[in-house]
């Protein structure tokens, strides 16, 4: 027996005496040795996770996205304060009134867009706004702070404050704030300092929209590149509330051309349809026209046949041969067989 497996047995006896067992119910120093090479293989796996998470980690701050926050207003987290719409019947449209606003922060950069994040598995429910730590946050709307948390794995410290226009706001990644719940503050009023706190990558502020729990995205409200809102009111519809709304004049132009391209296609069918009755109709005339002429012409000729002379040809259309001589040019009464003579 090796130094190694005296010592396990001996550690073995000393913790069997002190719970009171004989050194007949000790086991066998080899089970001791596997279950060490057990452990010592465990810990391997540990550190082969620990690499797999560092490198996950590394693809993720490479690609500069950050995994989008679980939504607080989901039923299981304390839904008794941040879920308070669990029961509401909310409306299928609302026209909410956007006029009295100020931007969230001074930035208007926008880091990342609300939408779904496939690598995730889950929906980004807001934007987020470069910041530095300790920038200052403002009130979008006038409203009443409804509270002031912390959530160590996604927004950190963040505030939601509920607005008289009907809208919520939550601000999160804070480094502190400037507020406490049920405290009334009025639109552009410092409500918080931005930060890096809770499941965040770097500084920045994560800035929401709801309307009674349903996450609208921002950019349907305001117009971060221009510092303003889209128009003073939003409508807000269970269709549409996850798309924005961009009014840059390019999209505008695009959108009117858009609009107008069916009038323009139906009126190009209308002036074509009544261009081609026309053409119709002047090809139905102009056949008539021609029709009436061959038949004209067909009455004012004679063509000479055999056996025919001018005397006949003349008695047979009541006119004199000086008549039919003059008429045609002739000087002379001789007449071939399939010449044509005017007879009027």
């Amino acid at each position: 027996m090796n130094i190694r497996k005296k010592l396990y047995v001996a550690l073995a006896a000393i913790s069997l005496c002190a719970f009171g067992m004989t050194a007949q119910n000790l086991q066998s120093a080899s089970t001791y040795s596997k279950m060490h090479s057990d452990l010592l293989a465990k810990q391997n796996r540990v550190k082969d996770q620990i690499r797999v998470q560092e490198a996950q980690k590394y693809a993720a701050d490479l690609y500069e996205e950050c995994e989008p926050e679980p939504d607080i207003y989901t039923e299981g987290w304390e839904s008794n304060l941040v879920n308070c719409y669990k029961d509401a019947n909310v409306p299928n449209t609302k026209v909410l009134d956007v006029r009295h606003y100020v931007m969230p922060i001074k930035g208007n950069y926008v880091t990342s867009h609300y939408g779904y994040r496939p690598q995730f598995g889950r929906t980004h429910k807001g934007i987020d706004l470069r910041a530095a730590i300790g920038d200052t946050v403002y009130s979008a709307f006038s409203g009443r702070v409804r509270l002031t948390r912390f959530e160590r794995g996604g927004y950190g410290f963040y505030v939601i404050v509920r607005h008289e226009n009907g809208l919520e706001t939550v601000y999160g990644h804070l480094s502190r704030f400037l507020v406490k719940p049920d405290q009334y503050v009025k639109a552009g009023q410092p409500i918080a300092l931005s930060g890096n706190t809770g499941r965040s990558t770097g500084p920045h502020l994560h800035f929401e929209t709801r309307f009674m729990g349903y996450a609208i995205n921002p950019e349907a409200i305001f117009d971060f590149a221009n510092r303003c809102t889209h128009t003073d009111s939003y409508t807000f519809s269970k269709s549409n509330y996850t798309k924005a709304r961009d009014y840059a004049p390019s999209k505008r132009y695009a959108a009117a051309k858009k609009s107008v391209a069916p009038a323009e296609e139906k009126e190009a069918a209308k002036k074509n349809s009544r261009d081609n009755k026309k053409d119709q109709q002047s090809v139905t005339a102009s056949t008539r026209k021609s029709t009436k002429e061959s038949r004209d012409d067909s009455r004012s000729t004679y063509k000479v046949r055999e056996g025919d002379n001018l005397t006949k040809i003349a008695a047979a259309n009541n006119m004199t041969v000086a008549q039919l001589k003059k008429l045609n040019g002739l000087t002379n009464d001789n007449v071939t067989t399939g010449k044509v003579l005017r007879i009027k």
